[in-house]
């Protein structure tokens, strides 16, 4: 065991299941570790690195915000935070944002604005988050709650309260659950990441939108880590023909730096007033200097490119020897694979390949700027890997 391994053994919580590798340095899609062996990143740092390591634009960006302000409170205005509101806002439809650091803070914006709006417009009893079973929120204790898995309540009673859970697809138990809870909103993900690479229906999408609608009921999407990009659209839900009145997001939205975002539609845009919510490093000029750089070249040309080498990965992958489905869309895919996910995902490291997994799947979060050949010869070796017989 190395030094830093041995110190990080010793001096940090064990939260995390690491793989016996110590990065030091990285280009684009390409890592090394410490004794300079080559890796080719699919995973980048779980769709937080859009552009990959080091991406040259965005560094330039983010050192030149560094050498002017790193941080002030949200008491005074700055640039980058107001520029990436509105540049958020235009894309998306949406009227105002709130900044915070992460996904799981989004998500509490998110829970917060919808059951003040409801309080306000239904009434206080109006409390409850219909949530999806599969879907995976943030690690707070709220947005656990709003985790529609069992695996990651067990250890943490009680748990807020408020939440229920409707399985995918099955739009008559989300009407009941509509019709027999007083619900200030439904909160989705288009695509389960952390729940198996999940693809949500668009005929249950639409329809589930419309009776939340019916029953006075907010959307909520949670692109925590569909968005900026991942899915070939700048966020999932415009695959759907849908319009949310919250979107949540984060990971990639930065580039790699701390950052999320809850973007509030015409209903809620002015549900917060001074004091109600907050967030000491939201909206940091460097970390939103970092995000303008990475919307800024999130172009249809780029995104139409991020479709095109997802489809490159389907064809190499769906029906291959040790492969038995592929789903997801974009560069957000999961690989069932004959051999357990994460004895592939172990051997893929071995052979110099970073992926993730999720539930019982392989899980590619690539860059999205991937070069082609880099994603060809990763994708081989994970199909060596997957064709492998125990």
């Amino acid at each position: 065991m190395s030094e830093i391994m041995q110190l990080d053994d010793t001096y940090i919580a064990h939260t995390y299941a690491r793989f016996p590798v110590r990065l030091v340095e990285g280009e684009g899609s390409i890592l090394w570790d410490e004794s300079g062996r080559r890796y080719i990143d699919l995973g980048s740092g779980i769709a937080v690195n859009t552009f990959g390591i080091a991406d040259k634009e965005w560094q330039k960006a983010v050192t030149a915000q560094l050498g002017r302000l790193q941080h002030t409170s949200n008491l005074y205005y700055t640039g980058p935070c107001a520029h990436l509101a509105e540049m958020l806002c235009q894309r998306t439809g949406m009227k105002k944002v709130f900044f915070s650091n992460s996904g799981a803070e989004a998500n509490e914006c998110a829970i917060k604005a919808a059951r003040k709006y409801a309080a306000a417009e239904l009434g206080a009893e109006y409390s409850t988050i219909v949530t999806l079973q599969g879907s995976f929120h943030g690690r707070t204790l709220a947005t656990l709650a709003a985790t529609g898995q069992d695996v990651f309540h067990r250890d943490y009673q009680p748990l807020p309260k408020g939440f229920v859970y409707a399985k995918p697809g099955d739009l008559d138990q989300l009407a009941a659950l509509l019709k027999n809870h007083r619900c200030a909103a439904v909160m989705m993900e288009v695509v389960q990441g952390e729940g198996g690479v999940n693809v949500l229906d668009k005929e249950y999408l639409q329809k589930a939108a419309a009776l939340a609608a019916d029953h006075g009921a907010l959307v909520i999407v949670d692109e925590v880590q569909t968005g900026n990009g991942r899915t070939g659209r700048l966020y999932g839900y415009m695959h759907y023909g849908i319009q949310p009145d919250i979107i949540t997001t984060a990971k990639g939205l930065g580039g790699g730096l701390p950052l999320g975002a809850t973007l509030l539609g015409e209903k809620v845009a002015d549900v917060f007033v001074p004091g109600d919510h907050g967030s000491t490093f939201g909206g940091n000029p460097v970390c939103c200097a970092g995000a303008i750089s990475i919307l800024n070249r999130l172009d249809e040309q780029m995104l139409s490119r991020v479709r095109a080498k997802g489809n490159l990965v389907r064809g190499a992958l769906e029906g291959a020897p040790g492969v038995e489905s592929v789903t997801g869309m974009g560069l957000m895919l999961g690989v069932k694979t004959t051999r357990p996910a994460a004895k592939v995902a172990a051997e893929c490291l071995r052979a110099g390949v970073l992926v993730l997994t999720a539930k019982d799947k392989v899980r590619l979060l690539p860059a999205l700027n991937i070069p082609d050949q880099q994603l060809q010869d990763g994708v081989e070796i994970l199909k060596q890997v997957c064709a492998r017989v125990d």
